[in-house]
């Protein structure tokens, strides 16, 4: 069976690796990034009108902090948008996209001069969600619910099965997880190992993160969500000699 490395949080990679099986794939999950809720006070809604998410674990880090789930919720993208109406979020929209596309959602659906926005939000943050927004007249309230804490090395597994040549897929979803990454490969000095490996990435800055690492390949989704991933997955799987063993 094809083996390929899954570096998602845990929270998010067991859809992946159930994708990846649902292909006839196994998946050596291995997190770059390790999410703590942070302790949060009792957050005042009194003047929000909407609630932000750009990510699953902005959801349940609000989740966790809060009982609220009427008010309507803006997610970046449709696995977020998912995540949202799993935690029970009742008036989910999704802006099928980035952290651009769900300032343009919220713009457009939301009033000024209704309340605040406020974006569940982790320590490190990509784009500027209340800069594009504020130049829209509208007061985005950033409250930091969790962190990402990068891993310090990577697991005895993971270096065996790269050292061995048995991996023919790696899946990188952020431009942070992809940097841990590389700057592991590179301190560890295995990154020769990955030129068998088919790297698959959620956007060109997420490609650009794994500078340093040679690859077989890096493919880019088509656009930034799971279900794209997942196809070029699919392309990469039709290459000649990509079924069978990570080396060829």
């Amino acid at each position: 069976m094809n083996r390929a490395l899954v570096t998602r949080p845990l929270r998010d990679a067991g859809r992946t690796a159930d994708a990846l099986a649902a292909r006839g794939i196994s998946a050596l999950v291995e997190p770059m990034l390790k999410i703590e809720f942070l302790p949060a006070p009792a957050l005042d809604l009194a003047r929000v009108q909407a609630l932000l998410f750009t990510s699953a674990n902005g959801v349940s880090a609000f989740a966790a902090a809060s009982p609220e789930r009427g008010l309507p919720s803006f997610a970046a993208g449709d696995a977020t948008a998912e995540a949202a109406r799993a935690a029970g979020f009742l008036r989910v929209e999704s802006a099928a996209g980035d952290v651009r596309a769900l300032s343009g959602l919220a713009a457009t659906r939301c009033d000024p001069s209704a309340g605040a926005l406020l974006h569940a939000a982790g320590e490190d943050v990509a784009g500027d969600l209340a800069g594009s927004l504020a130049e829209a007249g509208f007061t985005v309230r950033r409250e930091v619910l969790y962190r990402a804490r990068a891993v310090e090395a990577f697991s005895p597994a993971l270096v065996g099965e790269l050292a061995a040549g048995r991996l023919c897929l790696a899946l990188f979803f952020s431009p942070r997880t992809a940097a841990v990454f590389a700057k592991l490969a590179l301190r560890s000095g295995i990154e020769e190992s990955c030129r068998s490996v088919h790297a698959c990435v959620l956007s060109e800055a997420v490609g650009r993160a794994l500078e340093g690492v040679a690859w077989r390949e890096v493919r880019v989704a088509g656009r930034p969500d799971h279900e794209a991933m997942m196809a070029e997955v699919d392309r990469i799987l039709e290459t000649p000699g990509v079924t069978g063993e990570g080396r060829q």
